[in-house]
């Protein structure tokens, strides 16, 4: 795409979203993927696919916060999903398994957007919000500021998206051994075995083709084209 098919891509996507349609057909994500295969494109398109991209965010998110709020709520779940493995220690029997277990559900909900949060922030990436897209996929998500997005390297916003992704397959084996020396049941080292094996079906399965590992192969796509 040229500049001006670029321009009138996005004036398109404007107009749809004024009329509350999506930013399906409007030439919005080609237009994209044209100025991240040319970077010094930045500079002059960012500022204004960076603002399309926050309104389609706000019209679609179910329930976004702030950044710092949402921030907070997820250090502080997270806190309280170590406090109750913490606890577990000092129960015992299916007490103690529930407890670990919980503790754990709260680190899977909570480390996954964190993980995008802080890779994303030691690569130069922003991020404007903490949202829940919809009621079928209620998993807190962390929203990027797109202008930061596209004025860092592909390979970078690679990773980023990757680091949910690793830590969600991580946490439940980085766990088996803390749940083996707790008060837990040894059951508990089973589902946390089953967990990160069915995290990883999950991923080949899924999260390749429509979530972060698809963004992870778009992003290399665009590094290993730009070498």
């Amino acid at each position: 795409m040229d500049d001006s098919q670029i321009e009138a891509a996005l004036a398109a996507a404007e107009e749809a979203l004024a009329a509350g349609s999506s930013l399906s057909g409007t030439g919005y994500w080609p237009a994209v993927a044209a100025v991240k295969r040319e970077p010094s494109q930045v500079s002059r398109f960012g500022d204004h696919i960076a603002a399309i991209d926050q309104t389609a965010f706000s019209n679609w998110a179910l329930i976004a916060v702030p950044l710092g709020v949402g921030t907070m709520l997820m250090v502080a779940a997270t806190l309280g999903g170590l406090a109750l493995i913490w606890w577990a220690y000092y129960l015992t029997g299916f007490a103690a398994s529930v407890v670990f277990l919980a503790g754990t559900g709260a680190l899977l909900v909570t480390t996954h957007g964190l993980a995008h949060l802080m890779v994303g922030r030691l690569v130069g990436i922003r991020f404007t919000a903490w949202f829940i897209g919809t009621w079928l996929q209620p998993q807190p998500g962390v929203k990027v500021d797109y202008r930061t997005y596209l004025a860092t390297s592909p390979a970078k916003r690679a990773w980023m998206h990757a680091s949910g992704a690793i830590t969600t397959k991580l946490l439940p084996f980085a766990l088996v051994g803390a749940a083996a020396a707790s008060g837990a049941q040894g059951w508990v080292v089973v589902a946390l075995i089953g967990i990160g094996v069915v995290t990883i079906i999950t991923d080949i399965l899924w999260s390749t083709t429509a979530s972060d590992w698809k963004k992870y192969r778009r992003e290399m796509g665009f590094a290993q084209a730009s070498e």
